[in-house]
């Protein structure tokens, strides 16, 4: 039993999927600091009045004039900005981290001296003209 689970978790890439997610919501926890700790307070400096992410416009209001509902297009705004710099800042961090694979050699090939045909450096018969090389 603890071998079958063993050899599902190593096939199918549970286990690295579970880790995936764990270093995720970790690098999301700390890029939504950086976001709302660090930055979000140096963009507020620039708006006027500062609390743009509660801006909304009023639809109704109720009887002792409290707002009823509203359009709260300032979260929506915020949230918009958020999802902009966590997105550049795994992507910043993904290029840093991630290197592409580089390609595997060519194998080792021979011009045919009858056709000129490009062909594997140990085949004993050129393939497209049947000469023996």
């Amino acid at each position: 039993m603890v071998g079958e689970f063993k050899k599902f978790l190593v096939e199918t890439n549970a286990l690295a999927l579970a880790v995936a997610v764990i270093i995720g919501g970790a690098v999301g926890k700390v890029v939504s600091s950086l976001v709302n700790d660090i930055l979000m307070p140096i963009i507020g400096l620039g708006i006027p009045g500062g609390a743009w992410r509660e801006a909304s416009i009023v639809l109704t209001r109720k009887l002792d004039g409290t707002v009823g509902s509203a359009i709260t297009y300032g979260a929506f705004l915020g949230a918009v900005v958020d999802f902009v710099i966590i997105a550049a800042a795994v992507y910043l961090m993904t290029k840093a981290l991630i290197k592409p694979v580089p390609a595997p050699p060519a194998p080792a090939s021979k011009q045919c001296p009858e056709c000129a045909e490009t062909i594997l450096k140990e085949a004993k018969r050129c393939k497209y003209c049947c000469q023996i090389v």
